[in-house]
């Protein structure tokens, strides 16, 4: 599919190869903080997750993607969240596991595939980020790609003994 490919990365559906990746990413305890996590999945679990993977979005309300180099290392993942038809929009997240591919545009590349892909395909006139609110990485890609501050939810996550806030950044597709 075009709508996935660019120049530096393709977006492509989990493969039951994808289990070790996934295990790593998933267990990463430096992570936990983003995805609400508070105990390790175990590779049964994470199995079970591939072998359902391929159900349709608008079952499951979500869409994981593997982001890869055209070399075909898997560097990261890109999720649709709490995808809502009816109102036409959902939630976007992305990590790239290792910090060496940070920095490199593959993050960007694959955030501006999604977006295009969600408007374009899933007919979404919005998608949103929460973001951390001392996740600066996050924030510049995310504006960067059109996404705007919409709001601040106070002491939304209590992380490591503390409360923190969380963000709200919403990107509106104007173009119908």
């Amino acid at each position: 599919m075009l709508t996935l490919r660019g120049d530096l990365v393709r977006l492509r559906a989990l493969e039951p190869e994808d289990l070790d990746f996934l295990f790593k990413a998933e267990n990463t305890e430096q992570l936990w903080g983003l995805s609400q996590t508070q105990t390790p999945f175990s590779k049964h679990i994470l199995k079970h997750y591939l072998e359902n993977a391929h159900l349709d979005i608008y079952e499951v309300k979500q869409l994981r993607l593997v982001i890869e180099t055209l070399t075909k290392e898997t560097i990261g993942f890109i999720d649709i969240f709490d995808f809502d038809p009816k109102n036409k929009r959902a939630g976007i997240g992305i990590l790239i596991l290792e910090p060496y591919h940070r920095g490199k545009g593959y993050g960007k590349q694959a955030l501006n595939l999604l977006c295009n892909y969600c408007f374009k395909h899933l007919l979404l006139h919005q998608v949103y980020a929460n973001i951390e609110e001392e996740n600066n990485a996050s924030i510049k890609l995310f504006t960067q790609q059109g996404f705007v501050l919409s709001g601040v939810k106070k002491d939304w996550n209590f992380t490591n003994g503390t409360f923190t806030n969380e963000l709200l950044y919403q990107y509106v597709n104007n173009v119908h």
